[in-house]
């Protein structure tokens, strides 16, 4: 996205890429993961089409080399999709590996060991990040994966233990329990989605009880040991699961070796990050870093914000990165989103507020399409002004960009329930939570007093 706005804005702009064009989040993060995922809900919909009305006659089933050979096709389309954009602004793609001669000089070196100095006024660092290991349990490929390794290659365990419930290791588990493993989740934190609202991860946690995904909490891995037929994990709380595989899931490591960062005149912070400003500048004059090899919320639409705000200020404007109103998405089932403060932050931080609910289960349109599992929850402050949105439920990831522009544009509570939402719309339940922050909700019981 960096690369196109300074097309845009005129400058001569060279992409570098050792591998496919896209990175993380259309090779081996949101785009694949998505793909599988929309695989995972039309069986689950196919299952449950007798409630609709619809009969399938025979065993419904999956075949996971056509769901991956799927999911190959739609990044492959994506991914010829950025090639075609960049050629259309004019941008030069070279191939290879990175790594600064000076903040104004690249040395990029190619798969057949060839050399080329590339000079810049201005640098954009993109490079990302890998998934993270655990001491003790570092990936083999094998019997401990981690997410690359898993979307590589078309295979279901019977059984699998998912380290972290965080949300890409939520969404793991959703896709495999869906097409039949046996899922286990163990997370040292005292409940999933630990970053997310407290009654977020109460109704998810709920849910995936439903769906036999096993949540274990506030316990580790002590020891793992490779089986003739898996592994058998020891956890901290005495107990021990078998299982075919383990899939680590406990976040990134910053993609920063190799990249001459001292050449550039830059140092990376504690965790291994590359710090910026709000500008997404470095300590480097003219070389800026944005996604999640800066450090910040690792999500891709916040690396694509950042890319353009740094292509912007590389060619001479003045604007920051503003993070206070910030979607955050995980593609569970039933999906949960979120936007602004979590209810607990608003208390530690002596906000004084009000808080609205709306089940989804007392909205008609939830019921026509048969998902009434979840819930909307407004975090507003005393005068009525919304300050956060967390939602669970179908079409959650949707709906949270309407939270998002209440948030930003400081709605309160009776301005929003103001505006007049369709019907039957799952976007009524948004207007129903809002107005329960006053206890005027239409489709709510009278409150007790």
């Amino acid at each position: 996205m960096g690369a196109v706005r300074a097309a845009q804005r005129g400058a001569r702009v060279a992409v570098i890429e050792r591998e496919r064009m896209g990175g993380v989040c259309l090779n081996r993060g949101c785009i694949p993961t998505k793909t599988i995922i929309a695989s995972v809900n039309a069986l689950r919909k196919a299952r449950e089409a007798e409630k609709y009305g619809i009969r399938i006659e025979g065993e419904v089933s999956t075949d996971p080399e056509v769901v991956w050979k799927r999911k190959e096709k739609v990044v492959d389309t994506l991914v010829r999709g950025v090639l075609s954009l960049l050629k259309s602004h004019g941008i030069t793609l070279i191939r290879g590996c990175a790594s600064f001669e000076a903040s104004d000089r690249i040395n990029v070196e190619t798969e057949g060991g060839a050399s080329n100095i590339v000079g810049a006024k201005k640098v954009v660092i993109a490079t990302g990040s890998s998934p993270a290991a655990l001491p003790g349990i570092e990936p083999d490929g094998r019997a401990v994966l981690t997410s690359d390794d898993v979307l590589a290659k078309p295979h279901v365990p019977k059984s699998l233990i998912i380290v972290g419930a965080g949300a890409i290791g939520m969404e793991f588990a959703g896709i495999f329990a869906g097409l039949g493993s046996a899922v286990a989740i163990v997370e040292m934190l005292p409940r999933p989605l630990p970053n997310e609202d407290e009654d977020v991860s109460a109704l998810i946690a709920r849910e995936y009880k439903k769906q036999k995904i096993k949540i274990i909490t506030s316990e580790k891995i002590e020891i793992l040991h490779k089986t003739e037929t898996g592994v058998r994990a020891e956890l901290s709380g005495g107990a021990v699961i078998d299982a075919e595989t383990v899939l680590v899931s406990v976040g990134r490591a910053f993609n920063t070796e190799g990249l001459g960062l001292e050449a550039a005149g830059i140092v990376v912070g504690k965790r291994g990050e590359i710090p910026v400003n709000d500008k997404m500048e470095t300590g480097a004059a003219g070389v800026y870093a944005v996604g999640d090899v800066v450090g910040g919320p690792m999500l891709a639409h916040v690396a694509s914000a950042g890319g353009i705000v740094a292509a912007d200020n590389a060619m001479g404007a003045d604007r920051v990165l503003d993070l206070r109103v910030l979607p955050a998405c995980t593609y569970t089932h039933p999906e949960v989103a979120s936007v602004g403060l979590r209810e607990y932050e608003a208390r530690e931080n002596g906000v004084d507020i009000e808080v609205g609910k709306f089940p989804l289960r007392a909205l008609g349109m939830a019921h026509a399409v048969g998902e009434m599992s979840g819930e909307i929850k407004v975090v507003a402050n005393a005068s009525g002004k919304v300050l956060g949105v967390h939602i669970v439920g179908a079409g959650a990831n949707s709906l949270i960009h309407e939270a998002a522009l209440a948030v930003k544009l400081g709605l309160t509570v009776n301005e929003w329930a103001s505006i007049i939402h369709a019907h039957p719309s799952m976007s009524e339940a948004l207007v129903e939570a809002a107005e329960d922050v006053t206890g005027s909700a239409i489709n709510l019981p009278k409150r007790k007093k």
